[in-house]
């Protein structure tokens, strides 16, 4: 159980696994995650569901090694085993004919929002998609999002490929066309999600963000995915993981991710350490 039947590399840093586990294949919708722990020493940590097949019973696990933990999860092999992996966790996106939905997804951002993407297509939606990197070498997923979007929009900080600048702006500019927007549904780092709110905020548009908060059990006893929406306190893990992008308190959600940098990088550099001259060279951080 938990077999990685697959893996690739999409970008520098990135990695893209297959893993067999039915149960959690055939339950799984749009916008759930997994709490996932490599080894008896590891830590617990959350990876959204990028896509699934109940039938041949998969999941697709798509994420970027930045800490010790998502470095030694990219270590397994075809053939490796996740030793827990819990799930389906948290709220489905509430999935219905909108009209038209806008998914933006930033960066790693792009996994997640795709089975929004794929879902709200097959509610009868248009979807137009934005997806944003720093270069061109760091987008994900292309041909998936441009298979289920009636419009795909690209953008890079440096102009590699698609418009040069952000996904705000060619948000901005649907909206200066007149494209009319029922809701958009933004994924990616905190900042970018700020910023789309704000965007929307000023034309009166629903916007949908996906918060990864830092977790430790998934099941909304530790508080440590805790967030402040519309003023209230509110646990990502159980309460979401998606809340209104308007009435998140994006300050607060900055500041707690924080918290633990200084353990997340004596953790990096003792991981360095450990693996110093092997094969599998140390990646650092790549955001």
């Amino acid at each position: 159980m938990n077999k990685i039947l697959r893996k690739r590399i999409l970008s520098p840093g990135v990695k893209d696994l297959l893993v067999e586990t039915p149960r959690i294949a055939r339950k799984r919708q749009a916008g759930q995650f997994v709490m996932l722990r490599v080894s008896e020493t590891g830590e617990r940590i959350p990876l959204t569901i990028a896509d699934a097949d109940p039938e041949a019973g998969w999941i697709r696990l798509i994420f970027q090694e930045v800490g010790h933990s998502t470095l030694e999860l990219g270590r397994l092999e075809v053939g490796d085993s996740i030793l827990d992996l819990a799930g389906p966790l948290g709220r489905p996106t509430h999935i219905e004919n909108k009209g038209t939905v806008v998914c933006v997804g930033g960066g790693i951002g792009t996994a997640p929002v795709h089975p929004i993407a794929c879902a709200m297509k097959a509610a009868g939606n248009r979807v137009i998609s934005i997806l944003g990197a720093r270069t061109a070498e760091l987008l994900i997923m292309e041909d998936e999002m441009g298979a289920t979007s009636d419009e795909l929009l690209i953008c890079t900080d440096d102009g590699s490929k698609g418009r040069q600048g952000f996904v705000t702006n060619v948000l901005q500019d649907l909206i200066d066309r007149g494209e009319t927007i029922h809701e958009v549904v933004a994924i990616g780092p905190v900042v970018m999600m700020r910023a789309v709110s704000e965007v929307t905020r000023a034309h009166g548009i629903p916007t949908v963000v996906s918060l990864n908060a830092t977790m430790v059990d998934g099941t909304g006893m530790c508080g440590g995915c805790r967030v402040t929406v519309d003023g209230r306190s509110r646990f990502v893990c159980v309460d979401g993981p998606e809340f209104d992008g308007h009435a998140v308190d994006f300050a607060e959600l900055q500041q707690r991710q924080r918290a633990y940098l200084t353990q997340e990088r004596q953790a990096l550099e003792a991981d360095h350490v450990c693996h110093i001259g092997r094969d599998q060279p140390y990646a650092g951080r790549t955001s």
